[in-house]
């Protein structure tokens, strides 16, 4: 498959994209995470969501542990052309590595972090390492 489409993405110095991964029922924002060139194209060959990890330094297959994996509907390219929306089925109703259906459950309230999602499961029964 050709890979002209990639260049279309204005990456970061370091190769980078963000990416934001919606959840398609519920319109919800469960993460935000980055991909790289490979990352993207495995992405769209797998029609599921591959990330680079910043911390590990090497490709991640979201769910490669947990099974919790984010199948893609769609994916979008910003105004900018440097930041991707990603459509996708939250295999499990868990995105983050916490336990929780997303990334955001901590709120701001009175100036002090509060917060505002439960554990879905402990993460020591999801990752076991």
């Amino acid at each position: 498959m050709p890979d002209n489409w990639l260049s279309k993405i204005n990456w970061t110095e370091d190769g980078l994209v963000p990416a934001i991964a919606q959840e398609a029922d519920s319109g919800k924002i469960l993460m935000v995470a980055w991909m790289n060139r490979e990352a993207l194209r495995l992405t769209v060959e797998k029609r599921e969501a591959v990330y680079w990890s910043r911390s590990r330094k090497k490709l991640w297959h979201k769910g490669e542990e947990s099974g919790h994996t984010q199948k893609i509907k769609d994916i979008y390219l910003d105004c900018d052309e440097d930041v991707l929306l990603l459509i996708v089925e939250q295999i499990g109703g868990i995105a983050c590595h916490t336990g929780r259906h997303n990334c955001f459950f901590q709120k701001l309230e009175n100036n002090e972090w509060v917060i505002a999602a439960p554990v879905i499961k402990d993460p020591d029964e999801i990752y076991h390492k």
